[in-house]
């Protein structure tokens, strides 16, 4: 299916749009208009978030409904994602390349199930330089796990003080 959220350069505010949008998709096969919806509160909007994501999904996107469409980045549109975070062991480094030749491109890390994967992303260049030592137990955070049970997008959050 062809999914489509918004109709780009269009005038109005999004729920204009998105109304549009809707209207535009009942008459044809080749797209689908992706269902928009109003929330009465924090509590509906974690409850759909959470049949969204068992449903497969990786989360939401919220648009504000007065917003008026512009290229980019905007602070009317937010990504919602679940995340989670866990702890695991740094059992070796792996050398970053290009940009960061000569220093620690991943952790190599194991966690408390025995898994073990990459960390490669959420370092600072400083943190780069100097990673931390094997042994070292680092907190990261993730969006749900593979089919291989391998975390998702994982990415540094600190080392672990006791």
């Amino acid at each position: 299916r062809y999914c489509v959220f918004d109709l780009p350069g269009a005038p109005g505010p999004f729920a204009e749009r998105a109304r549009r949008l809707a209207d535009l998709a009942r008459g044809t096969t080749a797209f689908v208009a992706v269902e928009q919806r109003r929330v009465a509160s924090a509590g509906a909007l974690n409850v759909w978030l959470d049949e969204v994501v068992t449903g497969g999904g990786e989360g939401l996107v919220l648009h504000r409904a007065d917003a008026l469409w512009q290229p980019g980045r905007s602070d009317a549109l937010l990504k919602l994602k679940p995340q989670q975070d866990a702890e695991a062991v740094v059992v070796g480094h792996v050398g970053g390349q290009g940009r960061l030749e000569g220093r620690m491109g991943a952790l190599r890390v194991r966690a408390d199930d025995g898994t073990e994967f990459l960390l490669g992303t959420g370092f600072s260049d400083a943190e780069r330089a100097a990673p931390p030592p094997v042994g070292t137990v680092v907190s990261y955070r993730y969006r749900g796990r593979t089919a291989a049970g391998v975390p998702r997008f994982a990415s540094f959050l600190r080392v672990r003080e006791f």
